[in-house]
């Protein structure tokens, strides 16, 4: 893509987490950014999330994204840390650790094999089911082994999407609130701005689709986005003590402690469509995991119950970069579950992107045309 100009005019549609970061960073380069969100920042795909920061959660992605992944979890205690700078929104960022748990010799073997695919990127330790209740005594009996891994992230995401929207507002970035991004508009080859549901439109030299579930629904793209719904329910529970210090994972199910004393509790998928509602077997799904782990937790109070939509892609990669055929269209969405680990790298990628910056790390395997050529 071609370089945009001190204060050139960018459209971010949506405003997550990702497009909250994509906004800011594109404004810290001098870009005059307006961000355009259907409801409030932060609030959809982002509190879909525990909050976990953790490349090792994605062992049987070989290839680039894992370079991608460990950019991106490499680069959060200085993106943290700048974000401070414009923010007294305090994500809680904490680099504790977590307990990845076996409940049967099965399951060790996945262990061993878990140690051996992080060999070179985070350092895993071994230890059997007694040591793993010493760090965490309230772990059920059941667990026989445990992989340690110190070198994990968490914070509080809800938080952190409040950050952003501040951080953003702050660097110069306007927020167009209650309305959505309908149509990409483009004239003599190239981007010229974009249609809003809510009528109007709005002049720009180049547009981000952020837009999480909803970007597969924007018009005017060069080709269809296979960006779809994809639900996670979960739950927020309080127990006193708090029982755990390190996040616990055990196959689909993780805990994942917050600093006021909540544990939260993730997390199902499924695709239903648009409707971002919990449901009675989702709940189940979930108390019934954090139990089998956690006994003690029989009798937590259940705090809340919520649900969201992540976006999804055929190869649950994200779409990242320039339109190949559409100059001034960039997309920076389809990060599935792994939008908070991902948000300082997209940000960082995707701006240099808008500056025609060849970005440090390649965006090849994240095109928009993937797709059509894979069919």
């Amino acid at each position: 893509m071609d370089a945009l100009s001190d204060g050139a005019r960018v459209i971010v549609a949506g405003g997550g987490a990702i497009g909250c970061a994509v906004a800011w960073e594109a404004a810290l380069r001098g870009l005059d950014v307006t961000l355009v969100e259907r409801g409030t920042p932060g609030r959809e795909a982002t509190w879909a999330s525990a909050g976990m920061i953790s490349p090792s959660g994605h062992t049987a992605e070989e290839g680039p994204f894992i370079e991608l992944a460990l950019a991106s979890f490499h680069a959060y205690p200085a993106f943290v840390e700048r974000l401070a700078g414009y923010t007294a929104e305090d994500p809680v960022f904490e680099p504790v650790g977590k307990l990845v748990v076996a409940l049967s010799e099965a399951e060790v073997g996945e262990l061993e094999a878990f140690k051996r695919e992080q060999a070179g990127r985070i350092a895993v330790e071994l230890i059997g089911g007694d040591e793993a209740r010493r760090m965490e005594p309230a772990l059920s009996d059941a667990v026989v082994a445990a992989a340690h891994v110190a070198d994990d992230y968490r914070l509080d995401n809800v938080r952190l999407g409040r950050a952003l929207w501040d951080a953003a507002a702050r660097a110069g970035v306007r927020f167009r609130l209650g309305d959505s991004v309908s149509a990409v508009l483009s004239e003599g080859g190239r981007v010229r701005g974009v249609a809003l549901a809510g009528g109007g439109e709005l002049a720009a030299e180049a547009v981000v689709v952020a837009a999480g579930c909803w970007s597969g629904g924007i018009r005017g793209l060069p080709r269809a986005l296979p960006v779809v719904p994809v639900r996670g329910q979960m739950l927020a529970l309080q127990a006193v003590p708090p029982p755990i210090r390190l996040s616990v994972h055990h196959g689909s199910t993780y805990l994942v402690p917050r600093v006021d004393g909540r544990l939260i509790v993730g997390s199902t998928r499924d695709n239903a469509g648009f409707r971002a509602t919990p449901t009675a077997g989702g709940v189940s799904t979930l108390l019934a995991g954090a139990l089998q782990l956690l006994p003690g937790l029989a009798e937590a109070r259940v705090l809340e119950v919520w649900a969201g939509l992540r976006p999804g892609t055929p190869d649950n990669l994200p779409v990242l970069g320039a339109d190949p055929e559409l100059p001034g269209l960039v997309y920076a969405t389809g990060h599935f579950r792994n939008g908070i680990l991902l948000t300082p790298i997209t940000g960082e990628l995707i701006a240099d992107v808008l500056e025609g910056r060849e970005p440090r790390i390649s965006l090849e395997p994240y095109r928009a045309d993937r797709f059509v050529e894979a069919s």
